[in-house]
This record gives structure tokens, C-alpha cells and sequence, in this order.
């Protein structure tokens, strides 16, 4: 199975930790974050991993090359050029992430005890053509999921912004937790270029498209963008 790691960001909020280093190259108790992340999606079965790099990009090499890749198949999705954002990065990967089964994308910056094997066997039960795991959360930004957990918009409750991709009466307001499996038939309907993000396709798309909902009820999950959280994540890893 294949699954791709969101490595590319610049880490701005773990400042000054990414000055000389990628986040995804942080530590958490002896481990980066992208150890971390990589030892949590093979795990659970994903041996084929896309890792995109942007920022110090060639330290993420180096440090693949040392650890001999994990013992994994692990193929380096170039954006040290430009950085494209969420919904780029997996259409620049899609020739390794192309074919016939479900691919995972994990964010390298959270941390999280989901039961991967559960959240795929509840996307393919369901059929969705993408399934986002959400959770209840704090947060300004929320997606909207009526009682079938199917995507129908987006809501800033701070600023009162609302995307709706179909009825939002009664819909559940829930966070997105980084995590989601994709089918690769979503390749033929991005119509976008360059650098763009996913979310705003995913609400293009669902008006007309199942994309799901997946609500992760695990007893962890962090963020791990600002310092103070990455000191707070170290009682969590043993």
C-alpha cells in the first residue's frame, strides 16, 4: 500500500527550531517527526512512501540515506523549485501515487494514535472517493458533515466565512486532524495548477463526489507546529 507524507512545509511556526532544519527533522524524545511518521503509516502497511521536501529539502535526503530509507520504498517528491501546497504536492507525486487502491497522506507535523487499518477498512466500507479523519476539536475553521458524514462545506466561526458544497442545515461541525486516504480517481478531476491547497477542491468537488468523514475518536492527537507543543508532546513519547 502506498501513502505519502506531507514533508515540504516551511515550519515558520516552530521558529527558531526550523532556522537550520525542515520541520519535519525536529525531535520529539529522541525521535524527528518524521521518523515518527514514517514508523506510524508502516505500521500499519503502507511500505511504499512519496516524501515531499521544500525547505533544507537535502537534509531530508541525507537523512533518509543514513536511516537506508527505514527499510522501506521510499521515493522523494522534488518542490526545493517551488513549494505547492497541499493539493500540488499530491498531483506533482501522482505518477507514484497513481493506480488501483486508496492512498493515505499523513501530515508530518501531528502526532496521533489513530488505528490507520480501522480508518481504511471505514473508507472502503463507505466508498467515498476521499476520507478525511476529523475529530472535535477547538479551532476557528471547522468542516461541516451532515449525518451520513458526508462532506457539505466549510465555516470560520470567527469570522462567519462559510464554503457550502450542498445543505449545511444540521451538519456537524468537526476538525480536520491531517490525515485522510484518497482514491486516484480524484487525479482527473483537479482542474487546478501549480501551488494549491486541497481543501478548497474537496469542497469544489463535493457537491457531485462522496468525499467522507471519518470521526477519530482516538485518545491522541496533536498538532505539532509551535514549540510549546512540541515540549508538551515529549510526556507522550516513551
Amino acid at each position: 500500500m502506498r501513502a505519502m507524507i506531507f514533508a515540504a512545509g516551511l515550519g515558520t511556526r516552530l521558529y527558531p527550531l526550523t532556522l537550520h532544519k525542515p520541520k519535519a527533522l525536529v525531535e520529539i524524545g529522541g525521535k524527528t517527526l518524521l521518523q515518527m511518521a514514517i514508523e506510524k503509516v508502516s505500521q500499519a502497511g503502507y511500505h511504499d512512501l512519496v516524501i515531499n521536501i521544500h525547505h533544507f529539502g537535502d537534509q531530508i535526503i541525507e537523512y533518509l540515506e543514513k536511516n537506508n530509507n527505514f527499510g522501506l520504498n521510499i521515493i522523494i517528491s522534488d518542490e526545493r523549485d517551488q513549494l505547492l501546497d497541499t493539493g500540488g504536492g499530491i498531483l506533482k507525486a501522482s505518477t507514484w501515487l497513481d493506480g488501483d487502491e486508496a492512498f493515505l497522506v499523513y501530515n508530518v507535523d501531528v502526532l496521533s494514535n489513530i488505528d490507520l487499518q480501522l480508518f481504511r477498512k471505514c473508507h472502503l466500507e463507505h466508498g467515498g472517493l476521499a476520507t478525511l479523519a476529523v475529530r472535535q476539536r477547538n479551532t476557528a475553521r471547522y468542516l461541516a458533515f451532515d449525518d451520513t458524514m458526508q462532506l457539505s462545506g466549510w465555516r470560520n466561526i470567527k469570522t462567519g466565512d462559510e464554503i457550502a458544497s450542498r445543505n449545511m442545515q444540521n451538519c456537524s461541525l468537526l476538525a480536520f486532524s491531517g490525515i485522510q486516504l484518497i482514491e486516484p480517481a480524484i487525479f482527473k478531476l483537479i482542474t487546478e495548477t501549480g501551488s494549491f491547497p486541497l481543501m478548497p477542491l474537496y469542497l469544489r468537488i463535493a457537491a457531485y463526489q462522496r468525499i467522507m468523514g471519518y470521526r477519530d475518536k482516538s485518545t491522541l492527537w496533536m498538532d505539532l507546529g509551535k514549540p510549546s507543543q512540541i515540549i508538551e508532546a515529549e510526556r507522550y513519547i516513551v
